[in-house]
């Protein structure tokens, strides 16, 4: 099946949600446009991915619903990955769990991991990668994220669960881009992985992304993460650009910039100092599907 035949295209009744699953309002009407979705599938097509992983997401949204998944298009070096999340504050009572969407991909991505339902995880990740896709080998991993009492701005906890036991990954800090710029500076400045006597902070803090809903500031092992939600496709095509996606990609988001508009994105990046560089090691847009 071609592209052309998998595109999907928005009514007036879909909801608009940002990476974490809060709505916005859309910023254009949306009727007869593209979803975000497309964007995942054109990746998949750039890819060259197997069938699975388009069997893969209808498993997903007809196990939680259509726009209750999140996803993540990465690029690591010069490749693709890919990771899906999925949200349920009410925690302990939640509709949507970890043990849910595994039993739904058990016939496209087999894991043999079990997750405590009884853990107060208001989130979850499963990676997909070609590999993956291709049922050469299935999930090893499942990402859990909790929240961190005590933080004086909204945050969470990542946690990695492994076949050999759970481990710390990340942490997690919002600020309002628009309120708390300062604060999402501040956070960004305080880490061992950026000296900004050296590195202008305005390296991570880009000012072509900055003006949007959210700043996301992450601590991580070996390096630092920041995310920018809430940005126009204008800037999606920027961020793009700037990392050097492959030319198909941002190709397909110019060429479709009209029926894009309506959307608000979500992107952000790895990255930590070597010397006066900022070496950028990973990086990924988001959309709802």
């Amino acid at each position: 099946m071609q592209l052309a035949d998998r595109l999907e295209y928005a009514t007036a009744a879909d909801p608009a949600r940002n990476y974490c699953l809060w709505d916005y309002s859309p910023v254009a009407p949306a009727e007869d446009k593209f979803r975000s979705v497309n964007l995942l599938l054109q990746s998949f097509v750039h890819a060259a991915l197997d069938e699975r992983a388009y069997a893969i997401v209808d498993a997903l949204r007809d196990a939680v619903g259509p726009f209750r998944t999140v996803f993540g298009v990465k690029l690591i070096g010069q490749r693709l990955a890919w990771e899906f999340y999925f949200y349920d504050y009410d925690r302990q009572q939640r509709a949507v769990s970890a043990t849910q969407v595994l039993r739904a991909l058990a016939p496209w991505a087999a894991c043999g991991l079990t997750v405590d339902e009884q853990l107060p995880y208001f989130m979850f990740s499963l990676d997909l990668d070609a590999g993956i896709a291709a049922a050469r080998r299935g999930l090893d991993v499942v990402h859990l994220y909790i929240g961190n009492p005590g933080s004086t701005v909204s945050s969470g906890i990542a946690y990695a669960l492994r076949a050999t036991g759970c481990t710390l990954e990340n942490f997690y800090f919002f600020f309002d881009a628009q309120t708390q710029l300062e604060e999402a500076a501040n956070k960004i400045a305080c880490s061992a992985h950026l000296n900004t006597a050296r590195i202008p902070i305005e390296q991570v803090l880009v000012p072509e992304l900055r003006d949007c809903r959210t700043i996301c500031v992450a601590n991580k092992s070996g390096h630092d993460c920041v995310y920018f939600s809430g940005v126009t496709v204008d800037q999606l095509i920027h961020f793009l650009a700037w990392l050097d996606y492959p030319s198909a990609v941002r190709n397909f988001v110019r060429t479709h910039r009209d029926r894009l508009d309506h959307l608000l994105f979500d992107v952000g990046f790895d990255y930590r100092a070597e010397g006066d560089r900022l070496l950028v090691l990973k990086s990924g847009y988001y959309g709802v599907f």
